[in-house]
């Protein structure tokens, strides 16, 4: 995630990030620039003083108003979904912490309070795995044996969940810990399969299809044909304008792909990586 000033107006203005549209759309406005040049010549050659072109200024204005409430609608879907994630991976922050802060105080066995230490970030870097597309066992603090026993495993993050909840039934037996303590481990370790859950379901349920598409090929339709409802009015002028909206609707649309999925690689996706070491120090923190 890309980190910035929000009171920087100057330098956020003149940004030309990776990130950025208008460096991801400059082709495509280009080309929308050349076509719209083209229809001008061909409409003030050919159709000069049409009256039909000269009305569908009225019509496109009616077709922009309903194209900009599905945008923000889009949007705030879009970021719904982005805020969601990041609002699950701030309660895995918590939850971790608060199961290794009760497990350091219930546990005197230091061998127990370092298998835990290895096996709670293991947990949030396998679910930063499996919402990216699978496991990466170099990322896991495990040992040899461990590795083979997990290699086999589809989930490997309900692995390491399942785990943790064997050591912990483990030390009730032992008497370690009583009923009391196990019910509120429980609630924790259920609370990270929760967080889990939630994340799954944002990354396995996009946008419905039928209605990607079909706000995509409304905002080509109406991009395309833009030019026509123009050129009466402002002749070869209607290339800036016809591209400056294709810039911007086509940016709306852009963004939302980019957010809908906040747990990728993108540059405004969830800082994944960084929320993972973070939860991974505290947690070494508190156990050692």
């Amino acid at each position: 995630m890309i980190t910035y000033n929000p009171k920087s107006w100057f330098k956020l203005i003149f940004a030309l990030h990776k990130s950025d549209t208008l460096r991801i759309l400059w082709k495509e406005m280009l080309y929308m620039g050349a076509f719209t040049s083209l229809i001008a010549f061909l409409v003030l050659t050919y159709l000069p003083g049409n009256l039909v072109l000269e009305k569908l200024t009225q019509v496109y204005s009616l077709i922009g108003f309903v194209i900009s409430l599905l945008l923000v609608f889009r949007t705030n879907t879009a970021y719904d979904r982005w805020w969601e994630g990041r609002k699950q991976w701030g309660a895995l922050v918590n939850d971790t912490r608060n199961l290794a802060s009760k497990l350091a105080v219930l546990l005197s066995d230091v061998n127990d309070k370092a298998y835990f230490q290895r096996m709670i970030p293991n947990f949030i870097f396998a679910t930063r795995d499996q919402l990216r597309g699978g496991a990466i066992f170099e990322n896991y603090d495990l040992t040899n044996e461990e590795i083979l026993d997990f290699r086999d495993k589809v989930h490997i993050p309900l692995e390491f969940s399942n785990k943790m909840f064997e050591r912990i039934v483990k030390l009730k037996r032992e008497g370690q810990i009583d009923g009391n303590e196990l019910f509120v481990l429980d609630k924790n370790l259920n609370a990270l399969l929760d967080s889990l859950g939630a994340c799954e379901r944002i990354k396995n349920t996009p946008i419905p299809y039928s209605y990607s598409l079909f706000i995509k090929k409304f905002i080509f339709i109406y991009v395309t044909t833009l030019p026509l409802a123009f050129v009466t009015n402002f002749g070869y002028y209607s290339a800036l304008i016809a591209t400056y909206v294709f810039y911007v609707l086509v940016s709306m649309e852009v963004l939302a792909e980019e957010i809908e999925n906040p747990f990728g690689l993108d540059d405004n996706d969830l800082p994944l990586d960084t929320i993972s070491s973070n939860i991974k120090r505290n947690v070494v923190q508190v156990l050692q």
